[in-house]
C-alpha cells in the first residue's frame, strides 16, 4: 500500500515548487523594471516573458495539491534575495537560480515524487527541470553578451529584429532607432534569439 498523499513529503514539495515559482516570478518581474529603467527593452521582455512560465510551473504545482483544498501546508525553505542595479547581475543570478531548480531541486523533487507512486507530479517536476536548465541557458547567454558588450554589436554582419514592429536590421550594430517605428535601439535583439526562430543555443 502506498503512502497517502496528505502525510508524503511529494505533497510538502509541491508546497515549496510552488511557493519558488511564485517568488520567482516576481523577481524577474522586478528585473525586468530595472532592465527596462536601463533602456534594455529586449533584456526587459526576456524576464517578463520568462516570469509568465513560471507563473504556469507554480499553476501545475499548485493544481497537484486540489485533493488538499482547504488545508494549510506548513513547510520550509530557503529563497533567494537577489536585488541589483546591475542587469547583468541580475541575469546571472536568474541563472545560477534556474540551474538549482534543475538540479538538484526539482530532479531530487521528482525522484521522491516517483518513490512515493505520485507518477504524475513525478513527470511535473522532471519535465518542468528540463525547463529550467533551458531558462537558465537563456539567462546565461544574454548575461554574456551583456558583459562583453555585445548585446547591441557583432563582430560580423548579422540580423536584428525590432521587438516592437519586427522590423529586421543588417549590419554589425543596431542603428541607435527602429528606422520604422523609432522605437529605442534597446528593443532589437539578434534576428536566431528572437521569438519563434532557432532558438537560444
Amino acid at each position: 500500500m502506498g503512502i497517502e498523499f496528505k502525510n508524503s513529503e511529494t505533497k510538502d514539495n509541491l508546497m515549496r515548487a510552488f511557493a519558488g515559482e511564485s517568488q520567482a516570478r516576481n523577481r524577474y518581474t522586478f528585473a525586468a523594471q530595472q532592465a527596462k529603467k536601463e533602456n534594455l527593452y529586449v533584456v526587459s521582455a526576456v524576464f517578463r516573458y520568462t516570469a509568465e512560465q513560471e507563473k504556469e510551473h507554480a499553476q501545475v504545482f499548485y493544481n497537484h495539491l486540489k485533493e488538499l483544498a482547504g488545508e494549510t501546508i506548513h513547510v520550509d525553505g530557503g529563497y533567494p534575495v537577489d536585488l541589483a542595479d546591475d542587469v547583468a547581475k541580475l541575469l546571472r543570478t536568474a541563472q545560477h537560480n534556474e540551474y538549482e531548480e534543475h538540479d538538484p531541486v526539482y530532479k531530487a523533487f521528482g525522484d521522491k515524487a516517483k518513490e512515493e507512486g505520485f507518477l504524475s507530479v513525478a513527470s511535473s517536476f522532471h519535465k518542468i527541470a528540463e525547463i529550467e536548465k533551458i531558462h537558465g541557458d537563456r539567462f546565461g547567454r544574454l548575461a554574456e553578451l551583456l558583459e562583453q558588450n555585445k548585446l547591441f554589436v557583432s563582430d560580423v554582419k548579422a540580423a536584428w529584429m525590432c521587438l516592437n514592429c519586427g522590423y529586421v536590421f543588417e549590419g554589425q550594430r543596431v542603428p541607435e532607432k527602429c528606422p520604422v517605428c523609432e522605437h529605442d535601439k534597446g528593443y532589437f535583439i539578434r534576428f536566431e534569439l528572437s521569438p519563434y526562430e532557432s532558438g537560444w543555443k
